[in-house]
């Protein structure tokens, strides 16, 4: 029997260019649970390092990547803060190569905090170079999906620990799916390892969320794909803002930049950005499970639907919220015990790969390489290294 990705044959995958994608989408769930399955291996390993770590004074904790990978320290800044009590900031490659000066204390210690899937973006390695000579007390745990990448490569064995993902992790694809959401899911157990039965409670019904939305909402989905929208706004509030961020990524670089995208926090995107929805503008609202921050997402809701509101509104909710006018309600929870924040922040990025797919093959796009004048790449390219003076 020939097997099925996202509702397509594999022979039909393979002729139009998606298979990887495809497979790296609906494989998520799965890619979870191999993910908590290698912290749970590594427990005592990851503890042993990072505890004396954590308990210098004045550690400063830097969340750090380029691109995608950057935008899982978005993501992780607050929860990862919370969870150590340490001050934590996501701060790209790609700023603190130029500013290493502005980002880098050189007195205070340091834990850099590396993401990548290949580990080989010229930033990522030239940050740790940077951060090793700037810093006088630097430490760095890196987080990739390569273990024979040059991020890895560069790792000492005195003040540095690499955690590798599942080879499943190391996406074939141009865009970072199940890369983006094991390493992110791989950020919060770290953040909290002492709690592993407590989050393997959390991680089953995470598993759960993602593989309702990839079989109950897969056909509507595919449905808004085919819409004629070219723009696309994400919104999310605290953890979910980083999402938003990726959200808007993924749905512009699957369709090769043809869908405009942005990205915003709800009381943020009444400050001027509400100016960019159009009658061609799908709205995709990543609602929190917070029911205090719930309240200022549906009053933002209320206001653009009072105004433009766009081609097509979806909502992805936990639970609940059965009042909101949307066009599609997608809800996760099928009565389970609601999950943390950041937990829910790992599968709310699925409506915007799961759209991107389908946009990209409506547009004729190959899903696994959709740049078609080769201007984006797996492994980004043409960055030009300079020696920090």
């Amino acid at each position: 029997m020939t097997s099925k990705y996202l509702d397509f044959s594999e022979t039909d995958l393979l002729n139009n260019g998606g298979i990887y994608t495809a497979q790296e989408i609906q494989g998520q769930p799965e890619l979870w649970q191999k993910t908590f399955q290698a912290v749970v291996r590594q427990k005592n390993e990851i503890s042993d390092f990072l505890s004396g770590i954590f308990e210098q004074k004045d550690l400063l904790i830097i969340l750090t990547g380029a691109g995608t990978s950057a935008y899982i320290g978005d993501v992780l800044e607050g929860p990862f803060q919370r969870n150590t009590s340490i001050t934590s900031k996501a701060i790209a490659t790609t700023d603190i190569v130029t500013h290493p000066e502005i980002y880098l204390p050189e007195q205070k210690p340091v834990l850099l905090i590396s993401f990548a899937r290949s580990g080989n973006s010229p930033e990522s390695v030239q940050t740790v170079k940077i951060a090793n000579s700037f810093c006088n007390n630097i430490y760095h745990f890196i987080i990739t999906c390569n273990p024979d990448g040059e991020l890895a490569k560069h790792a000492s064995k005195n003040n540095s620990f690499v955690f590798l993902l599942p080879p499943e992790a190391d996406d074939k694809s141009l865009a970072m799916t199940g890369s983006f959401t094991s390493m992110l899911l791989a950020g919060i157990l770290i953040s909290k390892t002492y709690t592993m039965d407590e989050q393997l409670r959390y991680l089953k019904t995470l598993v759960n969320y993602g593989n309702t939305i990839l079989s109950d909402y897969l056909e509507l989905m595919k449905s808004v794909s085919k819409m004629d929208f070219d723009r696309a706004v994400f919104l999310g509030s605290g953890p979910l803002r980083g999402v938003a961020r990726e959200s808007h990524l993924k749905l512009q670089e699957l369709t090769d930049g043809r869908i405009i995208c942005k990205h915003d926090s709800y009381l943020g995107f009444r400050h001027g950005p509400k100016a960019v929805v159009n009658e061609k503008t799908l709205m995709v609202y990543l609602i929190s499970n917070s029911p205090y921050v719930q309240q200022y997402e549906t009053d933002l809701i209320r206001a653009v639907n009072k105004s433009q509101k766009g081609i097509y509104r979806i909502a992805l909710t936990e639970n609940g919220l059965n009042s909101l006018d949307v066009d599609l309600r997608m809800k996760a929870s099928c009565g389970e015990e609601a999950i943390p924040e950041a937990f829910w922040s790992v599968c709310s990025i699925l409506p915007a790969q799961i759209i991107g797919f389908f946009k990209s093959l409506n547009l004729g796009l190959k899903p696994d390489t959709p740049s078609e004048s080769g201007t984006i790449t797996r492994v980004v390219e043409g960055v030009n290294i300079y020696p920090y003076l």
